[in-house]
């Protein structure tokens, strides 16, 4: 059964909503010019450089999703962008080299394989010994200069977990405990469908339950998949509160309620069929519905209209 809609936050605190959304009035230096990635020449400002971003797939979607996303925002943070997959792509290994990272983990779209790849994507996040893990899904649209003018907002000394619930209040779990007794458990959690990020200081103190073989352990443990693990890692073990965003969305929304004018201030967009209907931002060209149902194309157009592929009208 899918999750309801997002309509409210009801239950989360305003407190830490206000946080997400007052992010918006700030920009973030060094990303004029060039555009995003371009490393900041402020001292201590935080760059894209300092993310790790890490996209989720399957072998079956390389060709329909991804190739879509290397062609339109990985091509803009390529270097910061590693693909977490399930299968061998020669072709895809060829483009991308390590950049590609093909897993143990199956194919199914099971807890047990989800959580697996999450795992992979977490323990490859530690070595890498960057500021910021930001998870995203294969049907993901990420607009790199907010999400550096979101992440700059949060002081350095925050435990951060940043991202949108899917539900309008918390999800309850049971927690198994001595003696063969389960313990109810209430807790947020990010969707994964929307993406969402944590940073070091806080996937730090995580290691214990989401490091190696512990993270699938866990979501074994209380039966639910790799982002509502997150949640319980975050909120139950570590007593961290998620910090609920709405510049992150996903298919399970309705993004045609976004106007154009909102788009470019949004840190991750989605398409997808959602009640039997594809749901997708709504924007007018360059491309028609046809051409681009997921709007990407013409969305990347929108925001970087010096791109090759872009038609000519799109820079008028």
């Amino acid at each position: 059964m899918r999750p309801r809609l997002l309509h409210g936050l009801s239950g989360v605190s305003v407190t830490l909503f206000c946080v997400a959304l007052l992010s918006v009035r700030h920009r973030t230096p060094g990303l004029s010019g060039t555009g995003p990635g371009e490393n900041s020449t402020k001292p201590g400002a935080l760059a894209l450089t300092d993310i790790y971003i890490a996209v989720k797939t399957t072998q079956s979607f390389h060709r329909s999703r991804l190739q879509l996303l290397l062609d339109t925002w990985i091509s803009r943070a390529r270097k910061q962008t590693y693909i977490f997959t399930d299968g061998e792509d020669q072709a895809l290994q060829e483009r991308l080299g390590p950049h590609l990272v093909v897993t143990n983990c199956s194919a199914e779209h099971s807890h047990p394989a989800l959580s697996c790849k999450m795992a992979a994507e977490f323990d490859a996040f530690l070595a890498s010994g960057l500021s910021w893990f930001c998870h995203l899904d294969d049907d993901n649209y990420l607009n790199p200069e907010p999400l550096l003018t979101l992440l700059s907002s949060f002081s350095p000394t925050w435990d951060v977990y940043v991202g949108k619930p899917s539900l309008n209040r918390p999800i309850e779990a049971s927690e198994p405990m001595p003696n063969n007794q389960m313990r109810p458990v209430r807790f947020w959690f990010a969707t994964g469908g929307a993406g969402f990020c944590i940073n070091r200081k806080l996937a730090r103190k995580m290691v214990p339950w989401a490091s190696g073989p512990n993270f699938l352990s866990t979501s074994t443990r209380i039966r639910l998949p790799d982002d509502c693990t997150v949640g319980y890692i975050v909120e139950c073990k570590l007593g961290r509160r998620l910090l609920p965003s709405p510049l992150f969305h996903s298919h399970l929304e309705n993004l045609r309620i976004l106007g154009a004018a909102q788009l470019p201030n949004q840190v991750t967009l989605s398409y997808g069929v959602f009640e039997k209907k594809l749901n997708a931002i709504d924007l007018e060209g360059p491309f028609s519905p046809q051409e681009d149902p997921s709007r990407f194309r013409s969305l990347h157009c929108l925001l970087y209209p010096d791109t090759s592929w872009c038609p000519q009208q799109a820079t008028q």
